[in-house]
């Protein structure tokens, strides 16, 4: 009864917004071969994907394609990824064993692929352990409470600290954070100045910025860019490829 009730209502809604639904429904059933059978109670309408070309998340698209570049040109015995996109963090180890870490843990079960607990403002790592590391869009979010973890004012602060400390003279650091207006939007997200970006990974050499700009659905990905940019931008996405001086 349940199911026949929701198909009642994704129907008659559909039916009553998105009539082409319908009149393709009709035309698809009609057009079935002999023996076939297309049931009422399995209909499941999805009427926004109709578009002349394929939407996306700008952010959470171009970012992993730039970290697996660099990834793919430091060519790292392994790599330690904390809390970025789990898209990332999976097809990365195809060609690169790869280490997942996360506030909360995700169960994944891949060839060349770990997936284990860790807490960004303490880290269990030993200090210069790590030579090809990334956290992505994550730092960001630290602190204000979204994910269970802690409310801490500092708390991007004490993780930047933490990555710094583990990551190992020579070292990558693949960080991706929110760029702009700087503002705190509790409990989302902080946005960062190109400025205080490079406060907090104060030490580090920067290798590369590039930028993810408000316009990337048009104007696409800007790779090697220019620092000033930063400051046109409401949220934008920053990726920056730091690396620690040798000893």
């Amino acid at each position: 009864m349940r199911k026949f009730l929701r198909f009642g209502y994704n129907f008659v809604t559909k039916a009553l917004v998105h009539p082409r639904f319908i009149a393709e429904f009709y035309r698809f059933r009609k057009m079935q071969p002999a023996g076939q059978k297309l049931s009422w109670l399995d209909i499941w309408p999805i009427t926004n994907e109709n578009t002349a070309s394929t939407k996306f998340d700008s952010h959470y698209i171009y970012h992993p394609a730039w970290a697996a570049r660099i990834v793919k040109k430091v060519n790292p015995a392994f790599h330690v990824d904390i809390s970025s996109t789990l898209h990332f963090c999976t097809q990365l180890s195809a060609f690169i064993p790869t280490r997942f870490y996360d506030y909360r843990p995700a169960f994944l079960n891949l060839p060349d692929l770990q997936s284990e607990h860790a807490d960004l403002c303490a880290l269990s790592f030993g200090s210069g352990s790590v030579s090809s590391l990334s956290c992505m869009h994550t730092i960001e979010h630290v602190g204000l409470g979204r994910y269970g973890d802690p409310i801490d004012p500092s708390g991007d602060r004490k993780a930047a600290s933490e990555l710094k400390r583990v990551l190992a003279p020579s070292g990558s650091l693949l960080m991706v954070m929110p760029v702009g207006r700087p503002r705190i939007m509790f409990n989302g997200q902080r946005i960062y100045s190109y400025e205080q970006v490079m406060q907090l990974f104060d030490g580090l050499t920067l290798e590369d910025f590039s930028l993810i700009p408000d316009n990337a659905a048009s104007k696409g990905m800007i790779m090697q860019a220019d620092a000033s940019l930063v400051a046109l931008q409401n949220n934008g996405c920053g990726c920056f490829w730091f690396k620690k001086p040798a000893n």
